[in-house]
């Protein structure tokens, strides 16, 4: 039998589900449209996604900005209060699942691959 994913990726559009476990936002901005009770976020994990200025400087060109936006975020991840929360991440996830919620039209293209790997998952 094939192993669970300890990490979901679903857009905060998309409706809750029972088996999505704890709901963790990773966006920096609060999604447009939603009220947090339609959200239905249990955390709010900012120390985890890109600054505003690394946001705003891959958004501008991401077609060729991928490969250098993966390094400075990475980058931005080695910081002690992110390096915290990615630790908090994984000790939720090893107890319960944890899904990722974000407001990204195309998450596979996102600063959510890069994270998911930071975390200990492959991303897919």
């Amino acid at each position: 039998m094939a192993a669970q994913p300890r990490y979901r990726v679903k857009r905060v559009y998309d409706a809750p589900e029972a088996g999505d476990g704890r709901r963790v936002l990773v966006d920096r901005l609060w999604p447009r449209g939603v009220s947090k009770q339609q959200a239905s976020i249990d955390e709010w994990a900012k120390d985890v996604t890109p600054s505003n200025e690394l946001r705003r400087w891959y958004h501008a060109e991401p077609d060729t900005r991928r490969a250098e936006f993966e390094k400075k975020y990475r980058a931005e991840l080695s910081g002690d209060a992110p390096q915290d929360a990615l630790a908090r991440l994984r000790a939720e996830a090893a107890r319960e699942p944890l899904t990722l919620v974000t407001a990204v039209k195309d998450p596979a293209h996102s600063h959510v691959p890069v994270l998911l790997g930071e975390l200990g998952e492959t991303p897919k």
